[in-house]
């Protein structure tokens, strides 16, 4: 994706977005498990990086590093959670903030925003879970919760007409989806109960009634990054890729929840990198 067609989404996202700020080397932008600020006058920001190389690093080890056109401290925005990581400038860098009021009207004004968002998720996604397999320590106890993202039935009638795809029934221990495979529908779980896993190393994720899993294939048309198991029967709502993207385009709130999701991922999965 273009730092061009970052930028113009970026600056087009808000109406008092802030102009370009310089930074030294060795500032920190933000700390790891600062709490979000809810106060008009400290909002939570994400920066757009312009020139220069900002660290991010969690329990004092570097876990990545933003480099100039992309965007950085976004899931404080998203989730109003503590930060998962550190933000330190590496070199001197020039950045743009986007407060999280900029950031919500962003979404409700340039849909592609969103969709840009979510590309960044999950690229960052794809990398911690590369870093996670080769540490071998994606088993543990840092399980997601089961997820309720949407109400079944809003999404339902969402979807409806957008595709031609009926729910679909899987027994008990039926596989959904398998990671490496390609992969041409997200699904949405109207009925029963999912596991997701990633490499072979233990649950990551349960999904019941109003749970989503499946879309990150979706949105960088790349091989699956997880696989799915039906833990009971269930019933699914699969999605293909161009009724997910109008729904995006279309909702604000759908977006809005499915970054969250991406976000909460993302920030269990940062939690277990050594």
């Amino acid at each position: 994706m273009s730092s061009v067609f970052i930028t113009c989404a970026v600056t087009g996202a808000g109406d008092t977005t802030g102009k370009s700020e310089k930074v030294p080397a060795g500032k920190v932008f933000f700390a790891e498990n600062e709490k979000a600020r809810p106060l008009l006058f400290m909002r939570e920001k994400m920066f757009l990086l312009l020139d220069g190389e900002v660290d991010l690093v969690a329990r004092k080890k570097i876990i990545g590093t933003v480099k100039k056109g992309q965007i950085f401290g976004e899931m404080a925005s998203i989730t109003h959670a503590p930060r998962s990581a550190s933000a330190v400038a590496k070199t001197a860098c020039r950045v743009i903030a986007l407060d999280d009021k900029q950031f919500h009207a962003g979404l409700q004004k340039k849909p592609d925003f969103a969709l840009m968002l979510m590309s960044i998720m999950i690229g960052r996604l794809r990398e911690t879970i590369a870093k996670l397999a080769e540490q071998t320590t994606l088993q543990g106890e840092a399980v997601v919760k089961e997820s309720v993202v949407f109400d079944p039935q809003r999404l339902t009638e969402l979807a409806d007409g957008l595709g031609s795809d009926e729910p679909v029934y899987f027994d008990r221990g039926k596989t959904i989806m398998q990671e490496g495979h390609a992969g041409l529908r997200m699904y949405a779980v109207l009925e029963g109960k999912v596991a997701v896993s990633i490499s072979g190393e233990g649950v990551v994720e349960r999904l019941g009634p109003g749970g989503v899993f499946g879309e990150l294939a979706l949105l960088d048309q790349a091989p699956r990054l997880a696989s799915a198991v039906a833990e009971t029967d269930c019933q699914l709502l699969p999605i293909n890729r161009t009724a997910f993207l109008m729904i995006v385009k279309t909702n604000p709130d759908f977006a809005k929840s499915m970054l969250g999701a991406l976000a909460e991922r993302l920030r269990v999965l940062t939690a277990k990198l050594k």
